[in-house]
């Protein structure tokens, strides 16, 4: 036996033959599938068309309004409502002024589009059937892309009428970088012979950080992938770019600090470098100004010495002895890297104030002869045995700063100043220490914000019971931050899990008059 499904498509086909042969005795009637050649096929001998020999078609039934013709069939159609998926299986005479009226309205919606819609997509309204061919399509690419370009010119040119309006000319020309932003005032683009800083930081850890000099086709490899030096060169500083394996590159300039951290060291094994940190606070300790002169007992790889010549500027000067040959020459030539480097990202030449001496300081009395110092640096395993050389020269009341690994040469300088009867007292014996911290939102495992929760009345525990999840959490509206109403979320702050272990100690010696 037949379905009742069965039934009524085979009701449907019967009653959909019947009307087909009451317009086939009648004239003329369209089939409702298009032919090839863009319009309805006609059947039977009627006059008001043939619809093979290019005579314009006449619809069968008159007083009905007719479709627009249709185009070659090219690409995909979009999916049909089910009024019209109806109306294209019922013969058009038996349709009702209502549905006519639908099929105008849907053809005045498609003719108010604009061109560059209309040939570059389907609309999501068009008729059934309205196809678009691949020229249509390339010129509809064409439309956009140009649109677009003239969206981004009346932006910026927007943008600068109101700068000029508002500000005013500023006094430097401003640069254009690679990917045609303009650039601020005073700031340049990487060029070549300048220091990148390639780093990539996933879950608010940096992974991966190198220091680089920008040189002409030249490439940065590293285990993420490798990124050509063409492709950083002209493009502003903070710019990201992406490996040849998809991941992301944040690339700046190094600050000093930076610097002094990543720059080419020299042997140094069983005697720490000095740090970013003991550094300032040394100068800090010496009271560093501008136009003072300083001197400098152990130049190492040269990041003391950097810090003092920024610190005394251009009117000053700075004195740095090194014993050792491989030290000497490392110090001097990270100087100079730095120097190159600050010339091409400023456009000003780093203050040349730095004097790198190869000698022992217990034996370097004529050096020092006609030298007056407003402070003292000391970095040296025993820094007591050149003392009595290095004091003489040192103003009253001016500060000598010493830096030792290990307590027990603290023991050793303070004995070494008592017994050679040096204008010396020393003032603070400090460690210097960083504590990093982690602070971040407080995240659930489904990747949603927590929010904080207000104490309860007890009367009220039951209705806020009803609202909450089964594990007891409250339901999240939105996981993302912009969402979330200010002080809403809650923060989750704990010490960072790598901190900064032992450096040195610095010691602060005063010169006084006894």
């Amino acid at each position: 036996m037949l379905s009742s499904l069965q039934l009524k498509q085979a009701v449907l086909a019967t009653h959909k033959l019947a009307r087909l042969g009451a317009a086939l005795r009648e004239g003329c009637h369209t089939c409702p599938r298009p032919h090839a050649s863009g319009r309805p096929r006609c059947f039977g001998t009627n006059s008001e068309g043939s619809g093979e020999d290019g005579s314009n078609y006449k619809s069968a039934v008159p007083g009905t309004p007719q479709l627009p013709l249709k185009r070659p069939l090219f690409g995909r159609r979009r999916h049909l409502s089910p009024l019209e998926r109806i109306s294209q299986l019922v013969p058009e005479e038996s349709l009702t002024s209502e549905v006519w009226q639908l099929r105008e309205a849907t053809k005045e919606d498609y003719s108010e589009e604009p061109e560059s819609a209309q040939a570059g997509k389907r609309p999501s309204d068009a008729l059934p059937g309205q196809i678009y061919t691949p020229e249509e399509v390339d010129v509809s690419k064409e439309n956009k892309q140009s649109q677009l370009r003239m969206q981004e010119m009346d932006s910026v040119s927007v943008g600068d009428s109101v700068i000029s309006a508002d500000i005013g000319p500023p006094a430097e020309s401003s640069e254009c970088c690679q990917d045609g932003a303009i650039c601020l005032p005073g700031e340049r683009p990487l060029s070549y012979g300048e220091l990148v800083l390639a780093e990539h930081r996933r879950k608010k850890r940096a992974e991966f950080r190198k220091m680089f000099l920008l040189e002409e086709g030249g490439k940065l490899h590293s285990t993420w992938g490798w990124v050509a030096h063409s492709a950083i060169a002209e493009r502003p500083s903070g710019s990201t770019l992406r490996t040849s394996m998809g991941t992301p590159l944040l690339l700046r300039r190094p600050s000093l600090e930076e610097f002094t951290l990543y720059m080419r060291r020299g042997p140094a094994i069983s005697y720490p470098k000095v740090s970013p940190k003991d550094c300032t606070a040394m100068l800090q300790m010496m009271d560093v100004t501008e136009g003072d002169c300083v001197l400098e007992s152990g130049s190492g790889s040269g990041s003391m010495t950097l810090f003092l010549s920024r610190a005394v500027g251009s009117k000053g000067r700075v004195l740095s002895v090194e014993v050792r040959d491989d030290h000497h020459r490392r110090a001097s030539l990270n100087y100079k890297r730095w120097r190159t480097s600050w010339s091409q990202r400023r456009g000003e030449d780093w203050p040349d104030n730095v004097q790198f001496v190869k000698a022992d300081l217990q034996t370097a009395g004529p050096l020092l002869k006609g030298w007056g110092f407003h402070s003292i640096a000391l970095d040296m395993v025993a820094p007591h045995l050149v003392l009595p050389v290095v004091v003489p020269h040192l103003h009253p009341g001016a500060v000598c700063t010493v830096y030792l690994a290990n307590v027990t040469q603290v023991v050793d300088l303070l004995e070494g100043i008592r017994c050679s009867r040096v204008p010396l007292v020393y003032e603070r014996i400090i460690e210097v220490q960083y504590r990093d911290w982690l602070l971040a939102p407080s995240i659930r495992k489904n990747g949603s914000f927590n929010s904080r929760r207000a104490p309860k009345e007890k009367g009220l525990e039951e209705e806020d019971e009803e609202d909450d999840d089964p594990n007891g959490e409250e339901k999240e509206e939105a996981s993302s931050p912009g969402c979330r109403p200010f002080g809403s979320v809650p923060y989750v702050a704990r010490p960072h899990p790598e901190q900064t272990s032992h450096t040195a100690f610095l010691v602060k010696l005063r010169k006084i008059l006894k």
